[in-house]
């Protein structure tokens, strides 16, 4: 069960200011949650490979190989504005 000073503690953390009724709500809607927890330290996770990601996905990343650089012309075909070789912006003042 966690005490109404701890729920003070969290709010001053958090900087928030909460009225007694709300203290009062926060008190057991966070109790409940760490007696669910405590259900779960009950279970037998004995020879079960620790979860660092619940959906199993792997980098999609391409592998970082050297390859030729575009060219200049390359570079710049699509770019709406260039001056000498360059991509244009705008002016910033």
């Amino acid at each position: 069960m966690i005490k109404r000073e701890e729920i003070e503690h969290i709010a001053w953390l958090a900087r928030i200011e909460l009225d007694e009724g709300e203290k009062e709500r926060f008190e057991k809607q966070l109790g409940s949650i760490l007696d669910y927890f405590s259900v779960l330290d009950e279970l037998d996770t004995e020879g079960v490979e620790p979860t660092y990601h619940v959906v199993g996905l792997r980098d999609v990343m391409r592998r970082d190989e050297p390859k030729e650089p575009l060219s200049q012309e390359e570079a710049l075909k699509n770019a709406p504005k260039r001056d000498g070789g360059y991509f244009k912006g705008p002016r910033i003042f």
